[in-house]
This record gives structure tokens, C-alpha cells and sequence, in this order.
């Protein structure tokens, strides 16, 4: 940790903050000495984090439907008036309904990509102002996932939104450099557990064995990684990803002949 002691004192807003990897991650820079502003719609989630976790002498908890524009400007113009622009902004939010696309609802597309790749939008335009006039350099994540290169059957529009996204993360970068302020992505590995989308045990086992590295991801995997890209240690690291997934987005495990070992 003394690595990125550079941390310490930063404000950092947090979406999505009540999941599964949003815990980890504010967990992270709790532990790195960060003030912190947590958002969801989840306002028992956000209750419960405030009530485990310290997030600082200027910290505090903000309810956001990140579907609503108007919620989302609300969440910047509270950041704004409390600390007048954040340091870090972690896009970390996130849906993965399953669908087939013959089945699979408009409303259900819209709301994909509006939570995925619309918010995301959103908050890096209007936090990354409030850091441009302020002349304060900052560093933006953007939590996506190694489905934006490698297709998955049912959840196509998830695979389509992460794709975006990652787009979207170059073209601020390439804009925002200037300013001092880089844009990357963290793409965690396989976390089961999460709030918004039910997985079966047989879709986890399942997923499970087909990660070369055996495992799923931990909050150590996405903490390490999320302390590089938020600290001076990656100040020259700008549209870059970094792939934090035990190899589970390279290609399968499976073995489609008769000789099953390699020795």
C-alpha cells in the first residue's frame, strides 16, 4: 500500500458503490486514505456501506438513479458544492440482464445501455468539467469487462455496451489529456454475487472452470489493479485497458478431441 500513498486525502466518487465490485473497490480506498462520495439507487446498500466503512472527514453517501439525467446532475452538483471536483471518479456501475435477442425486450436494451454506456457519459463529461475549471488533473475509471472483445450467448447487449464503453474511454482520453486528467478501463474478472443479476450455482460453476487461472476474481485482483490506475504510478497510462480476469477473455478452455492433457 505504501506504494500509492499518493492516495491519501483524494476524493474519489464511486458508482454503483453497493455491489459486489463496488464494494471491493471502496473497500480500496478506504484502506488508501481516500475521502469518499458512494452512489446507488440502493440507498439501504449505501446505508449499510456508511455504516462499515469509513469514507473520510469529507466523505458521504448520494442516492442516484443513474437512468434519470436529472439524478445524475444532481450527484455532480452535490460534488460540486461539498468539494467543488472530485480527484478520482470510478464509473462502476453496471447491469448484465440475460436475454436472447429474439427475446429480449427495447426496454430492457434501453435500459442496458443507458445504466452501461449513457451514464458513463454523463458523469465523465460533467465531473470532468468541474476538473478542468479547477485546473485539478484527475483519474477516470471506467469498470468494464473482458465481454466487450469476446461474445457471450443471452447477454449480447452487455458484450455490445462494454464494447462502447471502451471506445468511449479512448475518445475522452485522447480529449481530456490536455488537462492532465486520464481515462482508463479496469476489466475485473468473474465475481458472482451480484445484486442486479441472479446467477444459477451451475452458471458459476460453469464459468468458474472455464478461467485458465482456476479461479474467480477477488477483491485483492481488482484493488491492486484499481490503486495503479487511480495513483501516479500510471500518470503516463491514458485509453489504455487493464485486464484483470485470470485469462477468462483470451478464449476457452475447451477441448474438443479425444487427447485431454498436454503431457
Amino acid at each position: 500500500m505504501q506504494f500509492f500513498d499518493d492516495l491519501k486525502g483524494k476524493r474519489a466518487v464511486i458508482t454503483g458503490a453497493s455491489g459486489v465490485i463496488g464494494e471491493w473497490i471502496v473497500a480500496t480506498l478506504e484502506e488508501a486514505g481516500c475521502h469518499l462520495c458512494l452512489t446507488d439507487m440502493d440507498q439501504a446498500g449505501l446505508d449499510r456501506l456508511a455504516a462499515s466503512h469509513a469514507l473520510g472527514a469529507e466523505g458521504f453517501t448520494h442516492t442516484a438513479d443513474l437512468t434519470q439525467e436529472s439524478s445524475i446532475v444532481a450527484l455532480v452538483d452535490a460534488v460540486g458544492a461539498r468539494w467543488g471536483a472530485p480527484d478520482i471518479l470510478v464509473n462502476n456501475a453496471g447491469i448484465y440482464p440475460s436475454g436472447f435477442l429474439l427475446d429480449i425486450s427495447t426496454a430492457d436494451f434501453d435500459r442496458i445501455f443507458s445504466i452501461n454506456l449513457r451514464a458513463p457519459f454523463i458523469t465523465t463529461q460533467r465531473f470532468a468539467t468541474q476538473m478542468v475549471r479547477r485546473s485539478l488533473p484527475g483519474s477516470i475509471i471506467n469498470i468494464s469487462s473482458g465481454a466487450s472483445r469476446k461474445m457471450r450467448s443471452t447477454v449480447v447487449p452487455y458484450c455490445t455496451s462494454k464494447t462502447a464503453l471502451d471506445r468511449l474511454t479512448k475518445g475522452f482520453a485522447i480529449e481530456l489529456a490536455e488537462y492532465g486528467i486520464r481515462v482508463n478501463t479496469l476489466e475485473p474478472g468473474f465475481a458472482a454475487g451480484s445484486t442486479v443479476s441472479d446467477l444459477t450455482q451451475d452458471h458459476i460453476a460453469n464459468t468458474v472452470a472455464a478461467i485458465p487461472l482456476g479461479r474467480p476474481s477477488s477483491r485483492q485482483d481488482v484493488g491492486n489493479a484499481l490503486l495503479y490506475l487511480a495513483s501516479d504510478a500510471s500518470d503516463y497510462v491514458t485509453g489504455s485497458t487493464l485486464t484483470v480476469d485470470g485469462g477468462n477473455s483470451i478464449g476457452s478452455l475447451a477441448v474438443h478431441q479425444a487427447k485431454k492433457k498436454a503431457l
